[in-house]
């Protein structure tokens, strides 16, 4: 039984008009992601992998070619649906949390749920502290966005990802702003959701990454220069057990 397709883009191509110029961000980029893999997308600045992101996220549209999502063409829809499919189909990691300040765990995972009027509050509620179960910050529910470590804070920026059951997990330097045994406990949520059939898409710059997911693509000059399968992905969970122990 072949697997679902949750994203096949082909032959994207993204221009930008700065000044008198045409930059070519993207260069007729083609691949398809499969449900349940879990994908880096590599590149070094300027290779087109934030271009790439922001397509892949509804934030933009390419010039030309055509971007399927979870069987719809994103080109075809209004800029309302759009929005509705980012926030329905896809949860989104980003580097710097992006949480509301001074605001409780349970009210930033919320967030997402508040634009969907079929979801009344004690629900909202009940998703809210389900997702932050699953990222092992059940203990923290009420703690606001400033009384938290970086690492408690991303994951709380995972369980908003993860509160509408969405069909991507887009990820964009989700481990950028953390030291190295909080950025291998981020990896290790990462790969246990992977597991669990989850489609995460992780986009980062660092080649060090590319080892924990089953598939690594590498773009360059705004073309996909490499697409390699990993069959045997290392471990994220053994990488941190193995780090040395912090000491004061």
């Amino acid at each position: 039984m072949s697997r679902k397709e949750i994203i096949k883009v082909d032959r994207l191509r993204r221009e930008f008009i700065v000044g008198d110029e045409t930059v070519k961000a993207l260069r007729g980029v083609s691949f398809t992601i499969h449900e349940g893999e879990f994908v880096t997308i590599m590149g070094t600045s300027g290779s087109g992998k934030s271009t790439l992101l922001n397509i892949l996220g509804c934030l933009d549209t390419p010039t030309s070619g055509q971007y399927i999502l979870d069987g719809v063409s994103v080109q075809k829809m209004s800029k309302n649906q759009r929005a509705v499919t980012r926030n329905r189909k896809i949860g989104f990691v980003f580097q710097n949390y992006n949480l509301l300040p001074k605001t409780t765990a349970i009210e930033n995972v919320e967030l997402p749920l508040l634009y969907n009027s079929a979801i009344d509050a004690k629900e909202r509620r009940r998703r809210a502290i389900a997702a932050l179960e699953a990222v092992e910050l059940g203990s923290r529910l009420n703690h606001k966005s400033n009384q938290m470590s970086g690492g408690q804070q991303q994951r709380v920026a995972i369980a908003r990802a993860l509160v509408n059951d969405p069909v991507l997990i887009l990820a964009d330097e989700a481990t950028g702003n953390l030291d190295t045994r909080t950025s291998f406990s981020i990896l290790t949520l990462f790969q246990e959701f992977h597991a669990r059939g989850r489609t995460i898409v992780f986009v980062t710059h660092n080649p060090e990454l590319a080892g924990y997911s089953s598939r690594n693509i590498v773009l360059r000059d705004g073309k996909v220069v490499s697409d390699t399968l990993n069959p045997s992905p290392l471990s994220a969970r053994l990488a941190y057990e193995n780090l040395p122990k912090e000491t004061d």
